[in-house]
């Protein structure tokens, strides 16, 4: 994900082709703007509204607007306040953090929180303040599990809207190292078997069965214990190793920086199987799976790890990368 401020014309516009992606963003979220009163009509947000808003926001000089882009595709949209007129409020505040309804539940909610907060930290900011309705009840479940602590309920300067304050200290998280291994296992046709996660920190996404290494395990024993532990197929063995890659996330509720070495090796076209599997799905946060072709990979429309998952077997396979 790509953040970057808002562009504007020597004149001060939105350049019509962004602001008709900034429509088509700001409609998708129907549901929110119809909870917020921000517009006469949820169901017919027109480019001139959206202009008037972002304007009205930026003619404060401590207002920042802020898009976000994945491959290209405007997914979300932030608005930050470097200074509340409080003069006894510190804090830079988040205004507004708006993901593309067509695309939640695909972690960018989680990045564009996270780029906005580095921005604050690179400022040297120590901490960050938001205001979440009172009736939103998703909205606030999702700051509060990213860290945000509710300092106080009243109403909002603009609409006298009822609402929760909430802060967040912006430390830099200690992340502890953790050693994992992983198995890319491919059926008879090349397709790749893949377990879809949800994750606190970063969301949903699609990873190779795997985790953890235990403490006396070499990333070869500990990637043959974790495929037999949550697929139940004891007839394979991790053949050669495809890459190794370091990625965050947040496991067990503590943040972890986790180095995998991932191996490949091939086998049928099955399920998983076992008894023992549901409940240890349900403790790993694996939501469900599939197989998954090399094509339906290179296109993924959730997050794969590791990133270059398509490629890589690509290159193995002897296949020129597009």
């Amino acid at each position: 994900m790509i953040l970057a401020p808002l562009p504007r014309t020597p004149d001060h516009d939105i350049p019509a082709p962004l602001l008709t992606e900034l429509t088509a963003l700001y409609a998708a979220n129907r549901d929110f703007h119809a909870l917020s009163g921000d517009f006469p009509d949820p169901d017919d947000i027109r480019p001139e509204q959206v202009a008037a808003a972002l304007a009205e926001e930026l003619a404060n000089p401590d207002v920042e607007v802020l898009l976000a882009r994945s491959a290209g595709r405007l997914v979300g949209i932030a608005i930050t306040l470097g200074r509340h007129p409080d003069p006894a409020d510190p804090d830079p505040w988040i205004g507004l953090l708006m993901v593309d309804a067509t695309a939640h539940r695909q972690g960018y909610g989680r990045q564009l929180a996270s780029l906005v907060e580095d921005r604050f930290r690179a400022a040297g900011r120590t901490a960050v303040r938001l205001a979440a309705l009172d009736n939103n009840p998703k909205g606030l479940a999702f700051w509060t599990a990213l860290g945000y602590e509710v300092l106080a309920h009243r109403r909002d300067r603009k609409l006298n809207r009822p609402c929760a304050v909430l802060r967040k200290p912006l430390t830099h998280p200690a992340r502890t190292p953790r050693r994992a291994a992983r198995v890319a296992v491919l059926d008879p046709d090349g397709s790749v078997f893949l377990f879809r996660y949800d994750n606190v920190e970063v969301g949903v996404h699609w990873a190779l069965p795997g985790g953890g290494l235990e403490a006396d395990e070499t990333p070869r024993e500990g990637a043959l214990r974790e495929l037999r532990e949550e697929t139940g197929w004891t007839d394979l063995e991790p053949g050669p190793l495809l890459c190794t890659w370091e990625h965050d996330f947040t496991y067990a509720g503590i943040p972890v920086r986790q180095h995998e070495h991932i191996y490949v090796t091939r086998g049928p076209h099955r399920d998983p199987t076992g008894p023992q599997l549901p409940a240890a799905h349900a403790a790993d946060g694996i939501l469900t799976w599939r197989w998954w072709t090399r094509a339906e990979l290179a296109a993924a429309p959730e997050p794969v790890w590791p990133p270059e998952l398509a490629r890589l077997l690509d290159e193995l396979d002897g296949t020129p990368s597009a």
